[in-house]
């Protein structure tokens, strides 16, 4: 996925994180599209972020995510989107995507994953589906499939009061 997201064009920032020398960390951030009413909105995609296992529980990842909201908000775009662990992701910055009227890219995206970090070019009128790269569909990265998105959706029934 991330040779397509470089040679379609759609990669906009590539940060690494380093220690000794050494890559620990990556995040991408990739752009996509609000198909808002007014007008097609760019916005950025984080994805992915990873950190070597050795490095992880070390606040690696989330400087990484803070530097690339950084980027995006110097990039002036609206609002940075994911697909991730809301207990993870919600406390560095994201929240639920769908109650601001976003609309998930598939329907194979369980709900709560769906995020966004709304950025200080944001405006109210700027919502709609979200819209991914070719990148995110010719690699088929795009939510979960069957058995783990049936597997999901039923934790995520039994935790509904």
């Amino acid at each position: 996925m991330m040779r397509l997201l470089r040679t379609s064009g759609a990669e906009r920032v590539s940060i690494v994180a380093v220690v000794d020398n050494t890559i620990v960390g990556h995040v991408l951030l990739s752009r996509s599209w609000i198909d808002a009413r007014e007008a097609l909105v760019e916005v950025l995609v984080l994805s992915p972020l990873s950190v070597l296992p050795t490095q992880q529980n070390r606040g690696i990842g989330t400087r990484l995510i803070k530097a690339a909201l950084a980027e995006a908000e110097g990039h002036g775009v609206p609002a940075v989107f994911l697909e991730g662990a809301c207990g993870y992701y919600g406390t560095r910055g994201f929240e639920a995507a769908t109650p601001k009227s976003f609309g998930r890219p598939s329907d194979r995206i369980p709900e709560p994953a769906f995020q966004v970090a709304l950025l200080p070019a944001y405006e109210t009128w700027m919502v709609g589906r979200l819209v991914y790269p070719e990148a995110f569909w010719a690699t088929d990265t795009v939510g979960l499939r069957d058995p783990r998105l049936r597997q999901v959706e039923g934790e995520a029934g039994r935790l509904r009061p």
